[in-house]
């Protein structure tokens, strides 16, 4: 069985920038359409993810997100503006994809510039996989990297597992 990865721009490849973080669950019992669509929604993400909040689009018509779509929120006590760079929704010949380049303005001392991707694919025997990586620069991205336990890798876990208990339970019934 082949698993796909993430794209990276080459600035953010692993092991190259300052933080880097994967966390991946596979699970029984929900399809790629069931978890995209709590995915695309920023709106809900507060809803199954605490640790996100503030979210607002530049463009207040757009209710999900989409290629080129800036938006803002929340996150890690960082204010982020964001770009979505990747966005392939789910379908037959091909596994979801999201990805935002996403940053905290600031100095040289504060500012962090990301990568943050998805990738969710149907596997066999009726499991999903919902993988999710970060590629961090910055300052900040050092001292998050050498925190123990690593918050980056505790907070996607946390954003995993809600992501999934929302599709299981289809709480905002999307």
């Amino acid at each position: 069985m082949k698993q796909n990865a993430i794209i990276w721009p080459e600035k953010y490849t692993p092991g190259t920038t300052d933080n880097y973080c994967s966390n991946e669950v596979i699970v029984a019992g929900l399809s790629t359409e069931e978890v995209w669509k709590y995915l695309v929604d920023p709106f809900a993400w507060p809803e199954y993810y605490p640790n996100s909040s503030d979210i607002e689009f530049v463009d207040k018509a757009k209710k999900i997100l989409e290629i080129d779509l800036r938006f803002r929120f929340k996150t890690f006590g960082f204010p982020i503006e964001a770009e979505v760079t990747e966005c392939v929704p789910p379908n037959e010949n091909e596994e979801a994809r999201l990805a935002w380049h996403g940053w905290a303005e600031g100095d040289e001392e504060t500012r962090l510039d990301v990568i943050h991707a998805w990738l969710i694919e149907d596997l066999p025997g009726g499991r999903v996989r919902i993988l999710t990586q970060e590629s961090q620069i910055g300052k900040p991205a050092i001292e998050l990297a050498n925190t123990k336990p690593n918050p980056m890798i505790n907070g996607h876990q946390d954003w995993l597992d809600g992501l999934v208990k929302a599709s299981k339970q289809n709480i905002l019934n999307l």
